[in-house]
């Protein structure tokens, strides 16, 4: 009875037997294989994103570039037209100092022309806004500087979220091309526990291919996904 006992009992102390490593081996690498398939997928994911988003950046920086010249050209464009329209309001105050009323009512009317046909609807508005504020130019208005520029501070703004977003799509995607090292890592120690003859240097190597498996997967869900993902865009 003492020797059966005894059996029992090595029988329940021998939990990894070589039949268990090696299910536990086939089980792992399986799963292991998995795992880097879908992490080799999204971190390609995430570089498809950083390509387009850095395209993306770029052209709106050209766009905001661009735009960014036709606005100076606009504040240049505009700082002549108002150049002229007070030498015509000059010439028409001295001509009503004269009293010349004829040439001042064909200067007023050609002021009145020149303005409806020169200068850019913030020159009107500023111009509106002098009226009313008895303001000694068009350009003291709050702000009408930037007016020009609107177009193109919120394109390169837009190009700056791009490209920042770009460069996070490149950081997630050297994360997940860490995490594919270190299950090739786990790979690599599952494939060679076969090799080892004594049974407790399996062990010691089958678990800690497991505990790398688990730290590098938790890891890998901490990762953000790519921007826009969904598995049922793909079913």
């Amino acid at each position: 009875m003492a020797e059966e006992k005894v059996e029992v009992k090595d029988e329940k102390k021998k939990f990894f037997s070589e039949n268990r490593i090696e299910l536990l081996c086939a089980i792992f690498l399986g799963i292991t294989a998995l795992l880097t398939a879908w992490a080799t997928w999204i971190g390609s994911l995430h570089g498809g994103n950083q390509a387009t988003n850095y395209t993306k950046s770029n052209n709106m920086a050209s766009e905001g570039n661009s735009e960014y010249n036709s606005g100076l050209q606009n504040y240049l464009s505009d700082l002549m037209a108002y150049n002229t329209m007070v030498e015509y309001s000059f010439e028409q105050e001295i001509a009503e100092q004269a009293n010349d009323t004829a040439k001042a009512k064909l200067i007023e009317e050609k002021l009145d022309n020149y303005m409806t046909e020169n200068g850019t609807d913030i020159l009107h508005e500023g111009l509106k806004w002098a009226e009313e504020n008895d303001a000694d130019s068009p350009f003291d208005m709050p702000g009408i500087y930037d007016k020009y520029f609107e177009e193109a501070n919120a394109l390169l703004e837009e190009s700056r979220a791009l490209l920042k977003e770009g460069q996070q799509d490149n950081t997630n995607g050297d994360t997940y091309n860490l995490v594919n090292v270190i299950y090739s890592l786990v790979l690599f120690m599952l494939g060679i526990v076969g090799i080892f003859k004594r049974l407790p240097n399996r062990v010691v190597l089958l678990i800690i291919a497991i505990v790398a498996l688990i730290a590098a997967t938790i890891y890998m869900f901490t990762i953000p996904m790519p921007t826009g993902f969904s598995l049922g865009n793909y079913f």
